[in-house]
């Protein structure tokens, strides 16, 4: 599975709650594979104005892992707040460059003040929006087509998203969390960075996210642990389907949507992985680690194999066996020199 990347646009005097937080609660989301290893649901880019490091409103100091200029194509694109964008050379900046990624990029969410970067651009005129409260007059004197309503947490409208408070922004992020993988990742990853959840009044609630009207895609946040767990068995586009309650078709183009490859792709790639790791354990062959993962032909899966790693899978296990002669040859001697010294 590829991660989907999620660009955190970083400038002077940005609001460092609103760059961390947010950043950290994306990367706390991961899928379990069933067999004690976690997949990350999404890899995190800091995008800098400028190829130096910026310091925040608190005096943090980041530094950029890419620029405006060489950043790569986003599913994501998260504006962040701070007094750095009251200057109009930071905000056009920005929206001239959003403007050039908005076709190519799936959904733009902004927190709190970070709607002066995006509302110059124009997408968000005639939208609904919210900001916090004490900037909302401002921003609808500055930008009078926007409908602002501070008093909603969260505003989802077509493909942008809002958020008024930086505890709105954690939710912002579970919410989006949600949509791309489940309730049930959104809410591991609420486990794994110990947060209580709200409901849509601000009480405490424990049985879901905060999420927006949208119907999330969840059926996928279990079925990658079950193909884990039955690399073994048929686990083709039909099969899969129908353990997703879909057709095969809307599956197929489901699936791809959200993990980012299609199914065929995916199970291989997951077949061959564990391949490799049971390829390195002692007493194992290459036709029997063929039929643990699912692979019928032998010939078919040396292909593949060699095709993804770039070795035969002979080669793993040759040097399975060689470590293991190692480690026997230096027991042997460890024990024939406590004899020679015993005697």
């Amino acid at each position: 599975m590829l991660p989907k990347r999620i660009g955190f646009l970083g400038f002077e005097s940005v609001t460092a709650s609103h760059f961390v937080i947010p950043a950290d609660t994306f990367t706390a989301a991961t899928l379990d594979t069933g067999y004690g290893r976690c997949i990350p649901c999404y890899q995190i880019y800091t995008i800098g104005v400028t190829p130096e490091p910026f310091r925040s409103e608190s005096g943090m100091t980041f530094t950029p892992d890419e620029t405006l200029q060489t950043a790569p194509d986003l599913d994501t694109i998260v504006v962040p707040g701070g007094d750095g964008l009251q200057r109009t050379e930071t905000s056009e900046k920005i929206a001239d460059w959003i403007l050039t990624r908005a076709d190519r990029t799936r959904r733009i969410a902004t927190i709190v003040t970070g709607i002066y970067g995006l509302a110059p651009t124009g997408l968000l005129d005639g939208r609904e929006v919210t900001t916090h409260w004490r900037i909302a007059s401002d921003v609808a004197r500055c930008f009078p087509k926007l409908r602002v309503d501070h008093k909603r947490p969260l505003v989802k409208d077509g493909p942008f998203y809002t958020c008024a408070s930086l505890r709105s922004a954690v939710d912002l992020s579970l919410a989006l969390i949600e949509e791309d993988y489940g309730c049930h990742v959104a809410l591991a990853a609420v486990q794994e960075l110990g947060m209580p959840l709200r409901d849509r009044n601000g009480n405490t609630e424990l049985s879901k996210p905060l999420a927006f009207d949208s119907q999330p895609i969840n059926r996928f946040a279990e079925l990658v642990p079950w193909i884990m767990r039955n690399l073994h068995g048929d686990l083709s586009v039909n099969t899969l389907a129908r353990r997703a309650c879909m057709s095969p078709s809307h599956f197929n183009r489901a699936f791809t949507s959200v993990l980012g490859s299609t199914p065929a792709a995916f199970v291989e790639n997951l077949r061959l992985n564990e391949a490799r790791r049971r390829l390195s354990t002692p007493k194992k062959t290459v036709q029997s680690v063929a039929e643990l993962v699912g692979f019928s032909n032998t010939d078919q899966f040396r292909r593949a194999f060699e095709k993804r790693f770039g070795v035969r899978p002979r080669s793993c296990v040759d040097n399975s066996e060689s470590r293991s002669a190692e480690i026997l040859s230096g027991t042997n001697a460890t024990q024939n020199l406590s004899l020679s010294n015993g005697s």
